[in-house]
């Protein structure tokens, strides 16, 4: 079994997750500058076993696409024909940023790491992959369809 691999799509910066092999917890990786971020999936993709990407997708209060969803739509686009094998997953990121920083906060880390944003995508990119793992065991289990 392979892993699932998050992405916390940005125009400047990209937070990335990743699952372990038994695709049950979801762990922090990095943060990319987005315009290197198709080599770095790439030298990622070709190093390790990934099973499925799954996509933060941004949306309003009233479930509406926001101005970050045209971004978002064309890099799964490219991902799709980079990795036509690997299947995309859509994950809703509402309020993902918040937790984040509130996790952040939480963990005790100083104002100059809560400031870093590079730290911030990379925690919402792991709420957003947790968030997915959740769902699919509900899904497994029959909780929800």
């Amino acid at each position: 079994m392979g892993r699932i691999l998050a992405i916390d799509y940005g125009t400047k910066r990209t937070g990335i997750a990743v699952t372990e092999e038994t695709q049950s917890f979801a762990f922090g990786l990095t943060t990319v500058a987005t315009h290197e971020l198709g080599s770095f999936l790439k030298k990622y993709l070709s190093e390790n076993q990934v099973d499925g990407f799954v996509v933060g997708e941004p949306k309003t209060m009233s479930n509406e696409p926001t101005h970050s969803t045209v971004h978002v739509e064309g890099f799964i686009k490219q991902i799709s024909k980079l990795f036509p094998d690997v299947p995309i997953h859509r994950m809703d990121e509402r309020f993902t940023s918040k937790m984040a920083s509130q996790a952040i906060l939480d963990s005790g880390v100083n104002k100059k790491g809560r400031a870093d944003k590079s730290l911030v995508d990379m925690v919402s990119a792991t709420i957003i992959l947790q968030s997915w793992i959740e769902i699919q065991s509900l899904k497994k289990n029959n909780e929800i369809k």
